[in-house]
């Protein structure tokens, strides 16, 4: 099973503000689903509701975006799966931003979401640059690690262990498990301490 994930392309919408956390992004009571379906719908629902329409998700000019330009120390709090669950329900591809939850950003890999770091100047740019046009394309560029949005183009940052695991589309580790059963049946075998049942 490979699934590469090497490049994003898309509309971009621009999130303002420091340590968002995960109970902003998708409250508590939403934790009650059985599945993740219809969590797009709640994503960031109450300070959607406290806006009043004025919320990035809720403004016309930003629906059908890809990309979620954010700013320091995104998606912290608890740890939970539906953050970036219903950040992807709504139809986020990938994020820019200047610094991640360790949870979070392991979570949205977990998933194939790629998360990218840049310095606060440039993302200040970025977020600025797709407010004055919500139609403009911006492009995450995983193999030469930048993001480009019309003519400005600027650095940003991954890993190179979570880099080379998009780029070679390894990142779905269940995924490699499920695609390698045979593999591992038979290390499993091997081992001593190892009893299978049939």
């Amino acid at each position: 099973m490979v699934s590469e994930v090497k490049e994003i392309s898309g509309r971009a919408v621009p999130l303002v503000g420091d340590d968002i956390d995960t109970d902003r992004i998708i409250p508590a009571r939403y934790l009650k689903a059985i599945t993740f379906d219809g969590l797009g719908e709640g994503a960031f629902i109450d300070d959607r509701k406290a806006l009043n329409g004025e919320h990035p998700f809720d403004q016309p000019q930003y629906q059908g975006a890809k990309v979620l330009i954010v700013n320091r120390n995104f998606g912290c709090g608890s740890s939970r799966e539906h953050a970036p669950q219903a950040i992807a329900k709504w139809g986020i591809q990938a994020l820019i931003g200047e610094s991640f939850a360790e949870i979070f950003f392991g979570n949205c890999v977990a998933m194939g979401i790629p998360c990218v770091t840049a310095d606060a100047a440039t993302v200040k740019q970025l977020q600025e640059l797709v407010a004055a046009n919500p139609q403009v394309s911006v492009t995450v560029n995983l193999e030469n690690l930048q993001v480009q949005v019309g003519d400005y183009i600027a650095p940003v940052v991954m890993g190179e262990g979570t880099r080379s695991t998009f780029i070679a589309g390894t990142w779905d580790a269940c995924g490699q498990l499920v695609a390698n059963a045979n593999q591992v049946r038979a290390t499993a075998a091997k081992l001593p301490y190892v009893g299978w049942a049939s």
